[in-house]
């Protein structure tokens, strides 16, 4: 990684409580930052984006002012990322004073520079995804996204010249295949291109719940002032931060908003002289059994705090990342969970654990050995960190754990084959401490491996391992380097991952 790293979730729309694909976005970009500070600086960001019509709706059905009713859900986003055990660096709220002088100050150069000019809105407008539609995109006269029921609006709005930026969103796309991913994307969003462009109404004059116009007449269109979060939460234009950090690395978006985020997004920043993002990655939805979206709005959405109260959230975490490649739908039931829960992180990384530090504990009163001749078993696993370390800034998060588990599994098969308790038996003891060696400082590295993953219960398995000199997210540089010193005292503890009972309830 040779400059810093900078990772964004979209900011999730504060129409209602947050659900298990929210959690989802947000693990996985922070697992990005937690890998990328092992090697230098990162920022991630994530917020709620709290404007527009149907938070409006939503506040006056609840007898509340919009600002009233984003106070009160916000917290709940933040419990949320909380109880994942998200290691955010900023949260940005558009109604942030910060973020509302930015979007004004780009609204007044595209203004300025003639990006930006008054014209006549007619159309086709659904409140739920805020958004404008032309009639020959309506499917059966509805949202081609929710389903929903549009409204025909008429008014006189601001209008950003986005047709002026096709031949150069064309050459983009063209010349940086992989700056949208996954292909089937980045396929999409090229179509629509080759379809041409409109100009984009970015200004509502029959709405007051949003960033007013410079000099009236309104309020900023919620999509235009959401997007620029991205650059107001680091400062743009004057603040260091945003130097040192955009362009983005990764945007992480669902792919139901890759529109704005691929071809309004890059036209815009194009138009106030910055660059595009480096890559914007719409990934897939997770689904129930029969295939069908899971949401808010279809009534079928999981309740993200009681599957980590169930199952642990660095359980949840796991599943999310290691059950399908990323960029692809996956169907999601708790049985699943629980599955990959007891097989994987019980059976498999669990049970190493706890079978490792019980024969430290017996056979050597929970002192580390000294190592002997050294790790031999752990050199043909030499280039597991760079491997797990590339699919996991590659998006490859699934390859990355499978990867660990190779090592996972060569450490219990040690055990059975070279049989721990057979040495102690027959008075084997260099043989034994070799092994027993090994094994710890197996766990050691799968420890710092798998933190970005797991980082609450490889934290506790730090700390069983009675290391102290150094952080199990330090610089990774430093951290495989070393070895887990002889004589160090260990802790054996409850089972790191309690199997669960797959016996549904009654």
């Amino acid at each position: 990684m040779s400059r810093a790293y900078y990772v964004t979730t979209p900011i999730y729309y504060i129409s209602g409580n947050p659900h298990i694909g929210h959690a989802y976005t947000t693990v996985v970009a922070d697992v990005l930052a937690r890998t990328a500070r092992t090697m230098g600086p990162a920022f991630f960001l994530t917020g709620t984006d709290e404007h527009g019509q149907k938070v409006a709706n939503a506040a006056a059905a609840a007898g509340k002012t919009p600002q009233a009713w984003c106070d009160e859900l916000v917290p709940r986003w933040q419990s949320l990322f909380a109880a994942y055990h998200v290691a955010y660096d900023d949260f940005i709220r558009t109604t942030q004073p910060r973020h509302e002088r930015v979007v004004q100050r780009v609204f007044e150069r595209l203004r300025e520079n003639g990006d930006v000019y008054l014209g006549t809105y007619q159309g086709w407008y659904c409140v739920f995804d805020e958004t404008f539609w032309l009639e020959s995109k309506l499917v059966e006269g509805k949202c081609p996204t929710c389903g929903r029921e549009v409204q025909w609006l008429s008014e006189n709005d601001w209008f950003f010249r986005l047709s002026k930026y096709a031949p150069r969103l064309l050459e983009h796309f063209r010349s940086n295949p992989e700056w949208v991913r996954p292909k089937s994307a980045y396929n999409e969003m090229l179509a629509l291109l080759e379809e041409g462009l409109d100009d984009l109404s970015i200004s509502r004059t029959s709405l007051e719940w949003g960033i007013p116009v410079p000099g009236g007449g309104g309020v900023i269109y919620v999509w235009f002032d959401a997007l620029l979060n991205y650059i107001s939460a680091i400062g743009w234009p004057d603040d260091p931060r945003f130097r040192t950090y955009w362009p983005a690395s990764v945007q992480l978006i669902g792919k139901e908003i890759a529109r704005f985020h691929t071809i309004v997004w890059p036209a815009v920043l194009w138009a106030i002289g910055e660059e595009a993002p480096h890559l914007v990655f719409a990934h897939g939805w997770i689904t129930t059994e029969t295939g069908q979206k899971m949401g808010k709005s279809l009534g079928n959405a999981a309740d993200p705090f009681a599957l980590a109260d169930r199952f642990g959230a660095d359980s949840i975490r796991y599943f999310l990342l290691r059950e399908a490649p990323f960029g692809s739908d996956f169907s999601y039931s708790e049985e699943k969970i629980a599955q990959r829960h007891n097989s994987d992180l019980g059976n498999d990384l669990g049970n190493l654990v706890h079978r490792t530090l019980s024969m430290i504990e017996r056979y050597r009163n929970g002192i580390v050995p000294l190592p002997g001749d050294g790790p031999a078993l752990l050199r043909r696993f030499g280039d597991l960190p760079q491997r797990v370390r590339d699919a996991s800034l590659d998006l490859r998060f699934r390859d990355g754990l499978e990867a660990v588990w190779e090592m996972v599994t060569t450490l219990n098969r040690s055990i059975e084959e070279r049989k721990p308790w057979a040495l102690y038996k027959e008075g084997r003891e260099r043989e034994l401490d070799a092994l027993l060696y090994e094994l710890c400082e197996g766990l050691r590295l799968l420890a710092i491996l798998l933190h970005p993953v797991m980082p609450e219960r490889m934290e506790e398995l730090w700390r069983r391992l009675g290391i102290r000199e150094r952080r199990v997210d330090d610089d990774w540089t430093l951290s495989l380097a070393e070895s887990i010193a002889g004589g160090t005292q260990t802790s054996l503890g409850s089972p790191l991952f309690p199997r669960m009972d797959l016996t549904p309830e009654s």
